[in-house]
């Protein structure tokens, strides 16, 4: 990664309160499809784009940016796409620490890892950790993720909660409820972007995004440019945000 800061956006949106976007990173397979060429070189493809898109993120002091990589219905794939996504990731965490921790960028990763080989979760905790400190862009990975998946393990963490005694049934909010989610460090999403022509969030952040404006674009994530980013941003910018109220 090759983070230059330009900072030429930055002011824009600090004030319009822009602080946690996510994307859904849809259309590597289809990219490579549409070239003759095999799915796996368009998930290169994407790679080299998040990059780019991360290196945008870090230049206009975005707080937050989630990623969503793999979902947990993406084990359906094919075995061998599937082995070439974990190889790729593994290739990531591995060549972008340095990188991570030069431009103060914090890595976190959510879903349900344990379905990942050893070797990859260890890689996954020892790049996390030293990146604990790091107090810039938070790059939020979401690896074998779902919503679903996401509300069902805060379910079960509350029910503990309760059998313990440590919650009062009572007590158990919309407030609080975001506590027991994989995301409960982090802000709420401000903007989700969805790539790839599809208008849906396929079993994303469904309780975090309640509010969150959503912009989706036919351009396949491989194509997806900075550019193409400030106008998901100009968007939002555009957006009179009242949650309700008038």
């Amino acid at each position: 990664m090759l983070y230059k800061s330009s900072l030429k956006n930055k002011q824009k949106i600090k004030e319009d309160n822009l602080r946690h976007i996510a994307i859904i990173m849809d259309g590597n397979g289809r990219w490579a499809e549409k070239r003759g060429k095999i799915r796996t070189l368009g998930h290169k493809e994407g790679f080299k784009t998040a990059r780019k898109i991360i290196k945008f993120a870090v230049e206009n002091n975005i707080e937050i940016l989630t990623l969503y990589v793999f979902s947990r219905e993406n084990w359906r794939r094919p075995k061998l796409e599937i082995k070439a996504l974990m190889k790729l990731f593994f290739f990531a965490l591995k060549n972008e620490i340095k990188n991570l921790n030069k431009y103060n960028i914090r890595l976190k990763v959510i879903g349900d890892i344990t379905f990942f080989s050893e070797k990859l979760q260890n890689y996954i905790s020892k790049v996390e950790k030293k990146t604990l400190n790091n107090t810039g862009l938070i790059l939020n990975i979401a690896a074998n993720y779902s919503g679903r998946w996401d509300i069902t393990q805060g379910v079960k963490k509350i029910v503990k909660a309760v059998q313990k005694e440590l919650l009062d049934i009572n007590q158990i909010e919309e407030q609080n409820f975001s506590q027991y989610l994989s995301t409960s460090e982090l802000l709420p999403v401000d903007l989700v972007i969805r790539t790839g022509g599809e208008k849906r969030i396929s079993n994303f952040f469904l309780w975090q995004i309640a509010y969150s404006e959503l912009y989706f674009t036919d351009i396949l994530w491989p194509d997806f440019n900075p550019l193409d980013f400030q106008h998901a941003i100009d968007y939002f910018i555009t957006r009179e945000r009242r949650f309700g109220g008038i």
